[in-house]
């Protein structure tokens, strides 16, 4: 069912009220993908961005997606075939590095809620102006780090960001702290090695250290 931007974006923001962090996932192997979703989950971070990077990438947010307590996104979306394909896998979700018109058509007529990503005042400004109060910063670091973030918040209070790029443990409370900053996006809690070797332990003690951080 189609759905309207403002009505979309306050979708989003409430996914991104769930945690302090949204993990942001690359899955080689769909068979990582529901223990991986569980011990995130379990972690205290329920929202997760499964990238549409690899081939596996579909196949995991259709197992995620069965996870109780889970709210899957699809990260990566480009183009509308993307909207279709995430919405057909179960993505609740998705997220875009920019905007293009056709991007932010196609996920309204598909009735998915979308995080689109901005860098400058100017794109943001486009967004806000079609309804979607609720955006990605990205790339954050490369972009100015919150220093950059801070400075496009002061004349756009009305505008919520989900910073993504570069966040770390070690940077993350910053961006927290910003009145504008809803969330963060971050891959640290789902690390490769970690994944590969199937330490879900290790992983859910991750996430509930970034669901710890101050907001």
């Amino acid at each position: 069912m189609p759905i309207h931007p403002s009505e979309a974006s306050r979708r989003t923001r409430e996914i991104c009220s769930l945690a302090p962090i949204v993990p942001v996932l690359v899955v080689e192997d769909a068979a990582h993908a529901r223990p991986l979703a569980e011990a995130l989950v379990a972690g205290g971070l329920p929202a997760l961005e499964v990238t549409l990077r690899t081939p596996a990438a579909l196949d995991a947010i259709r197992e995620m997606a069965q996870v109780p307590g889970g709210v899957v996104g699809a990260g990566t979306l480009i183009t509308p075939d993307d909207v279709q394909a995430a919405v057909a896998a179960g993505a609740q979700f998705g997220v875009s590095p920019g905007a293009t018109e056709e991007l932010l058509a196609a996920c309204e007529h598909a009735g998915l809620p979308l995080l689109p990503g901005a860098a400058t005042a100017s794109e943001a400004m486009r967004l806000l102006a079609r309804g979607y109060d609720m955006q990605k910063f990205f790339p954050a670091e490369a972009s100015g780090g919150a220093p950059a973030l801070k400075a496009i918040g002061a004349p756009l209070p009305q505008i919520s960001f989900c910073p993504t790029g570069g966040i770390t443990p070690a940077n993350a409370a910053s961006y927290l702290a910003l009145p504008n900053t809803a969330c963060a996006g971050g891959s640290w809690v789902a690390p490769k090695n970690l994944v590969q070797t199937g330490n879900w332990h290790a992983i859910e003690s991750l996430a509930q250290e970034a669901a710890k951080l101050a907001h």
